[in-house]
C-alpha cells in the first residue's frame, strides 16, 4: 500500500506541475499573444505574467507589436517607355490590431512582401525612365498611400516605404552617359559661341568709340588750326604781306633744321628756289630791327630787301 501511495503522490505532483505550466504564461515586452479556447480566439495576453485555464485555453499567435522592417526583394520592372530597371526597397510597418493581424491574414510578412512588389511594378509602370530615376520621393509617397490603405483590414499600419535601388541596365547607363556628355559639350559650345560673340561686340564697340574719339580729336585739331589761322590773319592785317612771309619763312627754316639734324641724313639737297629764302629772312630781320620812323610816326619804316640774284619768288604788295 505504501508503494502505491508514493506512486500516486508522484503522479499528482507531476500533474500539478504540468497544470501550472499550462496555466501560467509570461509574455515578453514588445509582444502580444492570442488565447484560443478549443480553437476559437478569446482574448489577448499583454506583456507580463498571465494565467490561463489549463487544458482549455492555449496560446494561438505570438505577434510582435514593435515597428518591423521588411525587406522587399529585388525585381525587374518595366517602365512606361519600355526600359527595364532593377528595383528593391524596404517597408516599415507596425501591428496595431493583433487580433486582425493574427486571423485576418494567413502570413502577414509574406502578404506585405507580395503586395509591395505588385504595387512597385504598377507605380513604376506608369512612369517613364527619367521620371522613375528622378522621382523616387513621388514613388515612395504613392506606395505608402497604397500599402497603408490595403493593409488596414489586417490591423497593420505602414509608416514608411523606401526604394533602396533603382538601376537601369548597363547598356542603358552607357547610353545615358554618352547623352549627358554630348549635352555638356553642346552647352560648352554654346557658351563659347556666346563669349566670342560678346567679345566681337565689345571689339566693335571699342572700334566705334575709338573712331568717335579720333573724329573728335580731328575736329578739335581743325578748330585749333582754324583759330590759329584766324589769329595769324588778324595779327597780320595791319602789316601786309611782310608778316605773312615772315611766318612762312620761320616754318621753312624749322623744317629745314629738322631735316638737317636727322642723324640718318647723309645728303641734303637745297632747291633752287631756296635763294628766295634769304630774301624772306632778310625781310623778317629788318621788320624786327628798330629803324627810322615812317612819316607821320606810324611805326618803323619797312625797307624792302634787295632782290636775289636768281629773282625772288615774293613780290611786294
Amino acid at each position: 500500500m505504501a508503494d502505491n501511495f508514493e506512486v500516486v503522490l508522484v503522479v499528482l505532483v507531476i500533474l500539478a506541475v504540468f497544470t501550472a505550466f499550462k496555466g501560467i504564461r509570461t509574455v515578453p515586452q514588445g509582444e502580444i499573444w492570442t488565447v484560443e479556447r478549443f480553437g476559437a480566439f478569446t482574448r489577448l495576453l499583454n506583456p507580463g505574467l498571465n494565467f490561463l485555464v489549463p487544458y482549455m485555453d492555449q496560446i494561438g499567435r505570438k505577434l510582435n507589436v514593435q515597428e518591423v522592417v521588411l525587406d522587399i526583394p529585388e525585381q525587374s520592372v518595366i517602365t512606361k517607355d519600355n526600359a527595364s530597371v532593377a528595383v528593391d526597397g524596404i517597408v516599415y510597418y507596425r501591428v496595431m490590431d493583433p487580433a486582425k493581424a493574427a486571423y485576418a491574414v494567413q502570413n502577414l510578412q509574406q502578404a506585405l512582401t507580395a503586395l509591395a512588389m505588385t504595387n512597385i511594378r504598377a507605380v513604376i509602370g506608369e512612369m517613364d525612365l527619367d521620371a522613375t530615376l528622378s522621382g523616387r520621393e513621388q514613388i515612395n509617397s504613392s506606395l505608402l498611400r497604397i500599402l497603408d490603405g490595403a493593409t488596414e483590414p489586417w490591423g497593420v499600419k505602414v509608416s514608411r516605404v523606401e526604394l533602396r535601388k533603382v538601376e537601369p541596365p548597363e547598356n542603358l547607363v552607357r547610353a545615358m552617359n554618352l547623352q549627358m556628355t554630348a549635352e555638356r559639350e553642346r552647352r560648352a559650345s554654346v557658351m563659347r559661341a556666346e563669349g566670342e560673340k560678346q567679345a566681337l561686340v565689345l571689339q566693335a564697340e571699342g572700334r566705334q568709340m575709338s573712331a568717335l574719339r579720333d573724329a573728335e580729336a580731328r575736329e578739335r585739331l581743325a578748330e585749333a588750326e582754324a583759330k590759329a589761322t584766324r589769329l595769324v590773319s588778324e595779327a597780320t592785317a595791319g602789316t601786309g604781306d611782310a608778316a605773312l612771309r615772315y611766318f612762312i619763312s620761320d616754318r621753312y627754316v624749322k623744317a629745314f633744321e629738322a631735316m638737317v639734324s636727322n642723324p640718318n641724313t647723309r645728303l641734303v639737297v637745297v632747291p633752287m628756289e631756296a635763294s628766295g629764302l634769304v630774301g624772306g629772312i632778310t625781310t623778317a630781320l629788318q621788320m624786327l630791327k628798330p629803324g627810322p620812323q615812317a612819316p607821320g610816326g606810324a611805326g618803323p619804316m619797312v625797307v624792302p630787301p634787295a632782290p636775289p640774284a636768281g629773282g625772288s619768288p615774293w613780290t611786294q604788295g
